[in-house]
């Protein structure tokens, strides 16, 4: 989410951090919700919202590396 939206991946940062070029009033979305359609659910899935977007259906998933 602190992504900004950038048309292709060329030029992004490899090592984690966000993107901070392009067109930052606009946020990367990844992956689907309970609301969306099947295809849009998988975590390749991409797009963008406007920074000031809010709604029930935009949240953010928490993982947890096991591997330690």
């Amino acid at each position: 989410t602190q992504d900004c939206w950038n048309d292709s991946y060329k030029g992004a940062p490899n090592n984690g951090s966000a993107r901070q070029d392009g067109d930052c009033s606009r946020r990367v979305r990844r992956g689907g919700s309970w609301y969306g359609y099947a295809g849009g659910l998988r975590a390749a899935g991409r797009g963008w919202n406007s920074r000031d977007v809010r709604n029930n259906y935009l949240g953010f998933r928490l993982s947890r590396d096991t591997r330690r």
